[in-house]
């Protein structure tokens, strides 16, 4: 069944689903390539600083071998001596410490970078089942560690073969010369031992990190419903979206239908557009569109503005020029300027003949540039 479950996991991870795992302290980190990084560190320090550390450690024996008869019989010897074996131990570990801590914070970040997190020290009583235990060893992650292990041994015997036969002799010198002459000796071989493993760790680690970057992706693949449901998760349901916005243009249009009562004319042609102006020359520098719709919305707008005695001016040219043109809320261009001129005038005229009962005006037939109209010029 879980073979199963990651066949259906053929899409790479996302980058929400990496920070998920990276915020569990799940990230990529090779250990052979951060024990490669420490010994290496740690050998270099021993070859770069050899002499110091001899030093160090002459100073460690020679406070057993020389005391003066006062030193002997006095009641301070024993925390003098002790103080100053801590120093010189501390002066020697020292720089070792610093620079394997240095390598193996580094090599770690270089793979994974850096994660701090709290569930990674929470107890995972899981992994105490027999069961699963044997599941993990006969997986594919768990042959790869045996194979690993077994090149390591491998490789560094015949290493470690090869290396004391080269200094058989040194080997074998370190007990018959000086002190001083054996103690050099024996950290030279120490560190040229580690930079030996060091090496071999380094291409086994930089194989094994390959590795973990690839068992981490494979490790977090993603089925296509989980892509689906996360991106659902992410940017909204689609449909909750389309509702929402059907819902929204709604609100919109109901509240620039209730702007129409508020309008001077509606500027139309015979089905297609209305466009509601409005125009008070104490607080606009020009007229404004209130609304404007096409189609059924516009047929919406027609009726209303009849129910509330708003003039409906027959317009086609500056009535496709006016919905091409101007947003709503917006003022209108100067291109068109005149021709809604032209289209107040008509309307207070109107009114005034209505109110002293002569003849209504003509409609004015205003002049449009067509390339104002847009695509809605052949409408």
């Amino acid at each position: 069944m879980a073979d199963t479950e990651n066949e259906d996991r053929t899409e790479r991870a996302s980058e929400k689903r990496l920070q998920e795992a990276r915020d569990k302290g799940d990230v990529p980190r090779s250990r052979d390539l951060s024990g490669a990084t420490v010994v290496l560190a740690g050998a270099a320090i021993m070859l770069w600083g050899s002499s110091a550390m001899y030093a160090h450690m002459q100073h460690i024996y020679a406070l057993g071998l020389g005391y003066s008869r006062e030193a002997l019989f006095s009641d301070h010897l024993t925390t003098r001596v002790l103080s100053i074996a801590v120093r010189e131990v501390v002066a020697l570990l020292t720089p070792i410490f610093t620079a394997t801590l240095m390598a193996a914070v580094g090599s770690t970040v270089a793979l994974g970078g850096l994660s701090f997190s709290s569930e990674a020290l929470v107890p995972k009583f899981e992994r105490l089942d027999p069961i699963a235990g044997l599941g993990r060893l006969f997986s594919l992650n768990g042959l790869v560690e045996l194979a690993k292990s077994l090149v390591k041994v491998v490789f560094l015997g015949i290493a470690l073969v090869l290396l004391l036969r080269h200094d058989e002799s040194a080997v074998m010198a370190t007990g018959s010369g000086t002190v001083s002459s054996g103690v050099g000796e024996s950290l030279s071989l120490v560190a040229h031992a580690a930079l030996l493993f060091a090496v071999i760790l380094g291409v086994i680690g930089g194989f094994d990190a390959v590795w973990q970057r690839f068992d981490y992706g494979r490790r977090h693949r993603m089925s296509k419903q989980e892509v689906k449901d996360e991106h659902k998760e992410t940017e909204g349901n689609p449909q909750l979206k389309g509702r929402i916005r059907q819902m929204q243009q709604q609100l919109a249009r109901r509240r620039m239908i209730q702007e129409v009562p508020k309008a001077d004319v509606i500027v139309v042609n015979p089905t297609h557009f209305a466009v509601a102006l409005r125009y008070d020359d104490a607080r606009m520098r020009a007229p404004r569109v209130v609304a404007k719709g096409a189609d059924v919305l516009a047929q919406q707008i027609r009726l209303v503005a009849s129910a509330h005695n708003i003039p409906l001016v027959e317009a086609p040219p500056l009535a496709r020029a006016l919905y091409a043109t101007t947003d709503l809320g917006h003022e209108i261009p100067a291109a068109l300027y005149v021709a809604v001129a032209q289209i107040l005038a008509y309307v207070y005229q109107l009114k005034q003949a209505v109110e002293r009962g002569v003849p209504a005006p003509s409609v004015p037939k205003p002049d449009v540039d067509p390339e104002l109209q847009g695509r809605y010029r052949e409408t």
